[in-house]
Parts: structure tokens; C-alpha cells; sequence
């Protein structure tokens, strides 16, 4: 199953990795390692760009609908037959398929530890054993003659913050970003206060009427998670490899990219309406 796995997925990343590793040093460019773990991210960015376009949009209708079946399941809390009926009448309705934006995550998700494989590798093994693990998979154009330089803007992308920071303080730096960037995609991931309330009142609700919002599991896990994910993220970021961090940031970005692209700055625009205020 393994070599399965390194097959399909774990040595094409390699031989993209080695190739723009050295298109790169053909243009003389500094720090090629580091500026081929950001070519490599976006180039497998690109390639999944019509799965995590595909699974935003339906996220982002499944937003939208929200509210809607709150308001159903005030309506029928005590009729669970009814309530998904009208639900699926909903759903029916708005042209939404709740399953839409599963199919593509769990495509995703292979490619994704395939690419984490292939950076802990790259970063953390020494010269003889990544000459070793490398000229092994990649094809014969591609193989290295010497193992490439791991530091990158004077960092060493196979070491961690927590070994650097002592001499290196600014190194927090890489994980605060990433916990910054983790909380910016997963806030824009929600729907604006001001477009859930316009939404409600349009669709649903008679006029003169408002719902009353309800912290059921499902919003309680929300809004918990919206805090706690990007915190395990930079606790993640600051026990890993920066190289590690370099590909998770350079991933985030072309995430929140993409996301503005689809539905805005979604709910984060609530906070810079808050510090306005």
C-alpha cells in the first residue's frame, strides 16, 4: 500500500520539487531549496484549484443556508421526520447538494500529506542519505550531483523554532504568521453578520419577525474551533521544520486567495467593522 501511495503520489512531488529546484538554479536565483518548496506549493495549489474551488463554493452555499435551517429546526424541533423533509426540500430548492464539497476534500487530502512526506524528507536528511532517497526516484535528468543548501535567508529549513529561538528570536515570528494566516482562511470561510442577516430576512423570515440564535453543538464547535485550530497550528509550526511552515504558510495564502476570490472577506470583515467602531 505504501509504495502505492510513493508511487502515484510522493515521487511525481520529488521530481516537481527537483525540477523547479533546478530550473531555479539555472537562473542563478538565491536560496533555491526554499524558493522551490513555494514553487512546489503553488504548482500542487494549482493543480487541486478546481477540487478547493468546487469545495468552497458548496461551502459557501451551505453558508448561506444556514439560517434557513435554523429556523426549520425551531420550527420542528419536536418532529424530526418533518424537519428533514423540509430540509431536504431546502437543499432541493437552493440547488445545494450537502455532500458537494466532500468528495473534493477527501481528494485533497492524499495529495496533501503526499506533499508533507516528500518537504520532512528533503529537510531533515542528511547529505548522503537525501543524495540516496532522491536519485532514487526522480528520473535521470533530474538527478542531483550534490545535496542542495537547506538554508534559506540564513535560516535552516530543517530545524525548528523552538531549537532556533534562543538565538534567533524573531524566529516566533514563523509561527505567529501561521497562526495568523490558519485564522484569517477559517474566518473567511464564514459568512458576514451583515450578509447571514440580509440572507434571513429575505428568504426566510415574515416580516417583523427575527430569529433567535441558538448555541447548539454545531455553533459552539464553530466558534471554538475557529481559535483553537489556528493555535494548534502555530504550536504545530513551532515544533516542525521551518520548511515545513514555509510550504503550510505559502499554502494558506493561496488559500485566502482563493477564498476572497469565492465569497470575500467573509466574516472577517466583521472584525474591521468592530475596530472602526
Amino acid at each position: 500500500m505504501i509504495e502505492i501511495f510513493n508511487f502515484i503520489l510522493v515521487n511525481p512531488i520529488i521530481n516537481i520539487l527537483v525540477a523547479i529546484y533546478k530550473l531555479l538554479l539555472v537562473l542563478h536565483i538565491p536560496f533555491p531549496l526554499g524558493f522551490s518548496i513555494i514553487g512546489l506549493t503553488v504548482v500542487i495549489r494549482l493543480i487541486l484549484y478546481p477540487l478547493t474551488h468546487s469545495q468552497l463554493k458548496a461551502s459557501k452555499k451551505m453558508q448561506e443556508l444556514s439560517p434557513h435551517i435554523s429556523r426549520l429546526k425551531d420550527k420542528h424541533k419536536n418532529d424530526a421526520k418533518t424537519l428533514q423533509a423540509e430540509t431536504m426540500k431546502l437543499y432541493k430548492e437552493f440547488g445545494v447538494n450537502p455532500a458537494a464539497g466532500c468528495l473534493p476534500l477527501i481528494i485533497q487530502i492524499p495529495v496533501i500529506w503526499g506533499l508533507y512526506s516528500v518537504l520532512d524528507k528533503v529537510v531533515k536528511l542528511n547529505s548522503v542519505d537525501l543524495l540516496k532517497y532522491v536519485n532514487g526516484v526522480v528520473l535521470p535528468p533530474l538527478k542531483l550531483t550534490s545535496a542542495w543548501d537547506t538554508y534559506f535567508f540564513g535560516i535552516p529549513l530543517g530545524d525548528n523554532p523552538a531549537k532556533l529561538f534562543s538565538a534567533m528570536p524573531l524566529i516566533i515570528l514563523v509561527p505567529v504568521l501561521t497562526a495568523v494566516f490558519q485564522f484569517m482562511q477559517s474566518k473567511m470561510m464564514m459568512a458576514s453578520r451583515d450578509k447571514t442577516a440580509k440572507q434571513t430576512d429575505k428568504k426566510v423570515l415574515p416580516a417583523g419577525k427575527e430569529v433567535k440564535k441558538k448555541d447548539d453543538f454545531a455553533s459552539v464547535f464553530q466558534s471554538q474551533s475557529l481559535y483553537i485550530f489556528p493555535l494548534m497550528i502555530g504550536f504545530f509550526s513551532y515544533t516542525f521544520p521551518i520548511g515545513l511552515s514555509l510550504y503550510w504558510n505559502t499554502f494558506s495564502v493561496f488559500g485566502i486567495i482563493q477564498q476572497y476570490q469565492i465569497s470575500g472577506w467573509g466574516a472577517l470583515s466583521d472584525l474591521w467593522k468592530k475596530r472602526k467602531k
